[in-house]
Order: C-alpha cells, then sequence, then structure tokens
C-alpha cells in the first residue's frame, strides 16, 4: 500500500493551486471536469505527493479557525513539509507567511530540529521544519 493524497475543500481553488505551486513545488498533474466550470485539480510534487484541490460547496459549520500547530480536536492537524532551512524557507515565502506559530527549536529532542507553523489561503495549518530523523 501507498499513501495517495490529501483533499483540500478550497474557497477558490486557483489561489490555492497557486500557494502550493509557487512555495512548495507542486505541480498541476490532471483536471477532472466536473461540469458548470468546476473541477477537481490534482497538484503533485517531486515526491509523488499529491494535492486533491475541490471548490469548497458548504459554509464552514461554525468549527473555530485554526491557529497554532493546527486544531487539537478529532481530524487532521497539519501538512508538513521537510526543508533544509526554515528561516530561508520563511523568507523565501515573504508575505504569504501568515506565521500562526514558532519558529520554535526542538534540539533538546533532535540536534537541528527546528519548526514553524503557517496558514496556507483556506487557514489550514502547514508546519515546516528542518533537521528532523528517525531514531
Amino acid at each position: 500500500m501507498i499513501f495517495s493524497h490529501v483533499a483540500l475543500s478550497c474557497a477558490d481553488p486557483l489561489l490555492t493551486e497557486q500557494f502550493y505551486s509557487e512555495h512548495f513545488g507542486f505541480r498541476r498533474a490532471r483536471t477532472i471536469p466536473l461540469g458548470e466550470g468546476n473541477e477537481i485539480v490534482f497538484l503533485k510534487n517531486s515526491q509523488s505527493v499529491y494535492l486533491e484541490l475541490f471548490r469548497a460547496d458548504a459554509e464552514n459549520p461554525g468549527v473555530p479557525a485554526a491557529s497554532n500547530d493546527g486544531p487539537h480536536y478529532v481530524g487532521i492537524r497539519h501538512l508538513a513539509f521537510q526543508v533544509d532551512d526554515v528561516d530561508a524557507t520563511v523568507s523565501r515565502l515573504g508575505s504569504a507567511a501568515d506565521i500562526t506559530l514558532g519558529p520554535l527549536d526542538f534540539s533538546g529532542f533532535i540536534p537541528g530540529w527546528k519548526t514553524v507553523w503557517l496558514k496556507d489561503p483556506d487557514g489550514n495549518i502547514i508546519e515546516i521544519s528542518q533537521g528532523y530523523s528517525d531514531e
């Protein structure tokens, strides 16, 4: 079994596509037309990770906006990406780096481990970290 994708419901799928393409190396892999100008967009990065973008068709049912490192109730807490240098990545993001927590240094657990969390255009929390390694 291999991991397939994460599906995101987006207020503006084109804006979300632009964000993940510009800042995280994703590229459009496929679109599936649904009619009436609506489509599913599959994005893929160089490690064959896919994001599946849907246009949201319902209002938020009152769930609080995500903050810090993501929601602590049952569900997806955040998406995470490993980079060589957190500070350089945040700098490249510029004004698109809507930081919600950090950067934090976790070198006490793993030497060189550093992490920052930020929001994507739809308010989903993204973790960007450097230096993580398995035991």
